[in-house]
Parts: structure tokens; sequence; C-alpha cells
């Protein structure tokens, strides 16, 4: 089915085309809620609050255009973005709570949940260290895979914008990547090395710890 044949059909209010568009990119939506989010009860209700407001809008797509993932992406960063406005709330909520009682997990996929739940963790880390913006331009352009146009369509901004926003991302990243191989180059040469003098590292980490020729362009 051609891009402007889905369109036509989604702004009719086709409840079979939204379902396979449903089909389609409910898991890229999960996916670049969850790494927005960095949970994925809360990437699940991105989703879900996603697709209902698309639903909402549909007279809003345009007859024209490509394919609609930069339309649904963009209405999940602004979900993703309100989310984490209200974390501090919840959490507030959360702690006046008296604590649950633990129960076990004997489910077989509680381990594979958990290993996904610290790479989210991982991820979070470094992207909650970057502005707002710059966080969202990165997963749409590098992880969701869109261009600059359409992550400029997704988020409402100019093509010049995103490059940008995605530019000052990836200085950023480079530099909290340099300062992460730097300090755990430190703390294994201390740990591990005890005869070595202080400040100096050793081995391939001092190698990966400078900022490649490449990247210093």
């Amino acid at each position: 089915m051609e891009d402007n044949e889905v369109r036509e059909r989604i702004r009719a209010g086709d409840r079979e085309a939204f379902g396979e568009l449903y089909d389609r990119y409910a898991r890229t939506v999960h996916q670049h809620a969850a790494r927005l989010t960095g949970d994925l009860s809360a990437a699940e209700d991105v989703m879900s609050e996603t697709f209902l407001a698309a639903w909402r809008t549909r007279e809003q797509v345009r007859a024209e255009g490509g394919p609609l993932v930069p339309w649904l992406l963009g209405i999940a960063t602004n979900k993703a973005r309100n989310h984490r406005r209200g974390v501090g709330r919840r959490l507030a909520f959360l702690a006046r709570q008296p604590k649950p009682e633990e129960t076990a997990d004997f489910a077989e996929s509680s381990a594979e949940r958990l290993d996904h739940q610290r790479e989210l963790a991982a991820v979070r880390a470094v992207l909650d260290r970057l502005r707002g913006p710059e966080r969202e331009v990165l997963a749409l352009c590098v992880w969701a895979g869109l261009d600059y146009a359409q992550t400029a369509d997704a988020l409402g901004v100019p093509v010049g914008t995103v490059r940008s926003r995605l530019s000052r991302a990836r200085k950023r990243l480079r530099a909290l990547t340099g300062e992460r191989l730097a300090q755990e180059a430190r703390e294994a040469q201390e740990t591990r090395e005890p005869g070595r003098g202080r400040g100096e590292v050793g081995g391939r980490a001092s190698i990966v710890a400078l900022p490649s020729e490449r990247g210093s362009r």
C-alpha cells in the first residue's frame, strides 16, 4: 500500500488501515519511548498514548508525504517529554506510600527483562546529561533512523535546528564518553596496579580515552 493511500485512509478514519499502522510501527514507537524514558512500563504507556492521540488527530495528517513514522515518533516524543516532567511528582507520591511486601518472581522472562532494564539505565545515564532537545534529536536521528527532514517534521522545527542540535549532542556524548573512560582507567589503575604512580594510565584504556583525530576535526 502506497504512503499516500495510507495517509488518505487514515485521514478518513479507516480502522483497518490504522490497525495496520499500529502493527507496523508499534515496536518502533515503544523502542523510541523506552530510550527517552528509560523505563519499559512507562514506554508502554507512552506507546498507548501515542496511538490514541494519533487516532484522535488523524484528520491533521497531510494528504501527501512519505511514511507516517515521523508523525508517530513526534507524538511519542511529546508524550515522553510529558512523562519526564511528571516523574518528580509521581516519585514524591510513591515515597509517601507504605512499602509493599516483597513477592518472589519465578517468571522465566524476568532475567531478560532485568537485562533490558540495565541497558536502558545505561543509556538513560548518558542521555540525562544532555539537554532535552539534544536528547530527542539524538534518539530520532541515531536510534530511530529518521533523516534530518523527517526529524524536523516530527519535532516541528527547521532542518537547520536538527543539524545543530545533533552536532552538539554528538560532541557532548564524545566528551562524556572520554570522561567515563578516563575515570574507569584511573579506577582500574588504582585498584589493580598499586605500584604505578597516581595519574598514570596505561594500556588500551589510555588510547581509547583520548579524542580521536577524526572526532577532533
